[in-house]
């Protein structure tokens, strides 16, 4: 694979810029079943690309250079899907179609990838600590990939801004109802300034009285490479399993986050009305089918 040449600068605040992310991919997609039995669900195609390119090009529109994607058997198709095709490409140009056959050779120069196997669903934070040799002591983006964020402005550039700022582990919020602060999780918060926030305290999946606000961690974070230490020491919590967000916990009583409110539309691609709203919605703004698409769904409303 073609590497990209290293950018690496030194931050206003002496840390090294973040250029390292980990996608954490290896869920079996029960939500989405029985597509998912067959098709993985980061495969689930949203109008003509499969949900995990959509993370990938916002990581490396957020200049990132090196993903690591940590699976689980039976998901080689988005190894295949991020490598070379050169009988595809041969077929397309032979056929005079080299717009399309430049955008297909593209998707394999997004980032450098590499693939690591989580062997068992031991949880999130399991899944991170697959990341150690690769993060190589810097700091990394963790993009989680039932989520498929959209926006003007990458969501994880926002939060790597702000950890490049203030050098502490950041998280990409929002505020969200009281049904879905208790799925996800609460976070205790203070605004800094405009969409920047403090991070005191975190509850994983609170139930009642332990509500701590409704902005939640909405599927991207940067964290330092001090959280390997923090995870091998951190015990099986929600679902008996090492959550991330646990580990994270620590971080924030300790010596507190930074939470950003970030701009975009997130869709959960792990559930099934998820990935009908992103298709619609992403739908909507597809260069070539977006218009007339619009119009369908103009008449199908009249017609029903």
């Amino acid at each position: 694979m073609k590497e990209k040449k290293s950018t690496m600068n030194i931050s206003a605040t002496g840390g090294s810029p973040v250029k390292k992310a980990v996608i954490l991919a290896a869920g079996l997609g029960t939500r989405v079943l029985p597509a998912s039995k067959a098709v993985p669900k980061e495969m689930l195609s949203i109008v003509d690309k499969p949900a995990i390119q959509y993370i990938v090009e916002e990581m490396s529109a957020s200049g990132i250079e090196n993903i690591l994607i940590v699976t689980s058997r039976g998901k080689e198709q988005m190894v295949d899907h991020f490598d070379r095709s050169p009988e595809l490409e041969s077929a397309l140009k032979r056929k005079g179609n080299g717009v399309l056959c430049e955008r297909i050779r593209a998707i394999s120069y997004l980032a450098n990838i590499t693939y690591v196997r989580q062997l068992e669903m031991k949880g999130t934070g399991n899944a991170v600590m697959a990341a150690r040799g690769f993060s190589g002591g810097e700091p990394f983006v963790v993009a989680y990939a039932d989520d498929v964020i959209i926006g003007d402005e990458p969501a994880a550039l926002q939060c790597i801004r702000a950890f490049e700022e203030t050098q502490k582990a950041t998280v990409a919020m929002r505020e969200v109802s009281d049904e879905l602060v208790k799925k996800y999780s609460s976070l205790e918060v203070q605004n800094i300034r405009d969409n920047m926030y403090t991070i005191t305290n975190m509850n994983e999946k609170p139930k009642d009285g332990e509500i701590l606000s409704n902005f939640s961690i909405q599927g991207r974070c940067v964290l330092p490479a001090k959280i390997f230490d923090i995870l091998e020491k951190t015990s099986p919590g929600a679902g008996g399993e090492i959550q991330l967000t646990d580990a994270m916990k620590v971080l924030a009583t300790t010596e507190g986050m930074v939470g950003v409110d970030f701009t975009g539309n997130r869709y959960d691609i792990g559930s099934k009305l998820g990935v009908l709203k992103a298709v619609v919605e992403i739908g909507l703004l597809h260069e070539e089918v977006g218009d007339e698409f619009r119009e369908y769904l103009k008449q199908l409303t009249v017609d029903n």
